[in-house]
């Protein structure tokens, strides 16, 4: 269904990201995969293409605007084209209460979430306006279209994502990019295992609880999410653009 596309995930050094890349890869597209921890990212290049010719790793902190447009110069110093796909994947979240935390950790929050979301759009769309396949996809959130207690930046950061998807659709579509963004609920990566044992040492316990809200009765896999990946950037979307794709088992619905 990839078969030749140029793409590039961020955040992709494990988790959603590693899954999206693995399986743009078995669809015969060439990767780059970014993470800021470059021995990741190198990882996971390595595990789809140890020769090196379909998959490479590049280190990118989104926060850092040189970083994001070294990032797109290398896919295309790789590719040897524009690219076609870039996927905004990276992200930090944040759980507590609003009041104590720190003034540090919410300007993190910003940074990455939505000032790297905009510095990451802005560096691929000068490539991406030269492809004839473009997208341009934005890891949002359940937290990005309804509210949640002690998520509170979270949710602002990831609510921000959905105006900017609408924005840049509608700016760039007459150029032929289509802009989407995918918005998981909770998904069995090893992030969310190590999140829930800070607060529950038992884990299955705390895994229990999560899946008892959502109406399908499973959390999402890092495969689910790669799977709407693949979509949102084929063919088989060509008439969607400045949507949020909620992929969250119902989660949504009201039950939550």
């Amino acid at each position: 269904m990839l078969a030749g596309y140029t793409t590039v995930i961020t955040g992709a050094g494990s988790g959603m990201g590693a899954a999206a890349a693995q399986r743009f890869a078995r669809e015969e597209a060439r990767v780059v995969v970014s993470d800021i921890d470059e021995a990741a990212a190198v990882a996971v290049a390595r595990e789809i293409d140890p020769s090196g010719a379909r998959a490479i790793g590049v280190r990118c902190d989104v926060a850092r605007a040189a970083d994001c447009a070294h990032l797109v110069a290398e896919a295309e110093a790789f590719f040897g084209t524009p690219i076609d796909v870039f996927m905004a994947n990276a992200g930090v979240s944040f759980a507590g209460d609003f009041l104590d935390a720190s003034p540090e950790t919410l300007q993190r929050i910003v940074d990455v979430n939505v000032t790297g979301s905009i510095f990451s759009a802005q560096a691929a769309l000068r490539s991406l306006v030269r492809s004839p396949r473009a997208s341009l996809v934005f890891t949002s959130s359940i937290s990005g279209v309804t509210g949640r207690a002690k998520r509170s930046v979270y949710n602002a950061s990831k609510h921000a994502l959905g105006g900017l998807v609408k924005a840049l659709a509608l700016e760039f579509g007459p150029a032929g990019v289509r802009v989407n963004a995918i918005a998981p609920g909770a998904t069995d990566t090893p992030f969310l295992r190590a999140h829930l044992a800070k607060v529950n040492p038992d884990i299955d316990k705390a895994v229990a609880g999560i899946v008892g809200v959502m109406p399908l009765g499973h959390l999402i896999s890092p495969e689910d999410f790669a799977d709407a990946a693949v979509f949102l950037v084929s063919s088989a979307s060509r008439s969607i653009t400045g949507h949020t794709l909620v992929l969250d088992g119902g989660a949504t619905a009201g039950r939550m």
